[in-house]
């Protein structure tokens, strides 16, 4: 009995660590051939896989992309948020938190164009598991947070809000990467100024 309880445990486990392992061997193939020219034949063959197991688990590179992308998000969240809460809620935590994915962003610059056109042109899952970034839960948090400090306004709701900044962000990352921007750290401080205080002027 207890081995049919685990096995579903462990056969998501197998999965992962496949995945992982198709993963890493694409990263490793991009960085050293160039990602253009590498191939789902040659990822597939350098990880001693049928093309038809990459594929199933991912369709295209792009997808291979997103898989180490997004672990490598998860695996920095936990040391991310001690990081940011050593700082004031508001504006402070999300500068801090742009400017620390501009710096994540810099070396990958190369990748992330065909990433986020992957991203925005793929369907959304019916469970919401699996494809997020987890950029719009941080983004939620970061402003929630704001709220409760009397940071941000509330008549807006803390996702609501996350939505639309999470938006504008990858706005100002496409400026970066079509030549739009010279710095990313620059534009990110820009967008996150018209973000808080808006564009219209007062009295």
């Amino acid at each position: 009995m207890s081995d049919e309880i685990n096995e579903p445990g462990r056969r998501e486990r197998k999965l992962q660590q496949q995945r992982d392992h198709l993963a890493d061997t694409a990263w490793e193939l991009f960085e050293t051939e160039g990602y253009d020219s590498v191939t789902m034949e040659r990822i597939a063959a350098v990880a001693d896989v049928a093309k038809g197991t990459l594929y199933k688990h991912f369709p295209v590179k792009e997808a291979l992309l997103r898989h180490c992308f997004h672990r490598e998000l998860r695996e920095g969240e936990a040391e991310g948020r001690r990081v940011l809460l050593q700082l004031a809620p508001g504006r402070p935590r999300l500068q801090r938190f742009l400017q620390v994915s501009a710096a994540w962003s810099e070396p990958r610059r190369r990748y992330l164009l065909p990433y986020l056109m992957f991203r925005l042109g793929e369907p959304g899952r019916r469970d919401g598991r699996g494809e997020r970034s987890g950029m719009e839960q941080i983004f939620t948090w970061l402003l929630a947070d704001g709220q409760a400090a009397g940071c941000f306004r509330t008549d807006v709701a803390a996702p609501a809000l996350a939505v639309y900044l999470e938006f504008l962000y990858v706005a100002a990352m496409l400026r970066w990467l079509t030549g739009a921007a010279a710095s990313l750290t620059a534009e990110m401080d820009t967008m996150l100024d018209v973000f808080l205080g808006g564009v219209e002027v007062r009295p």
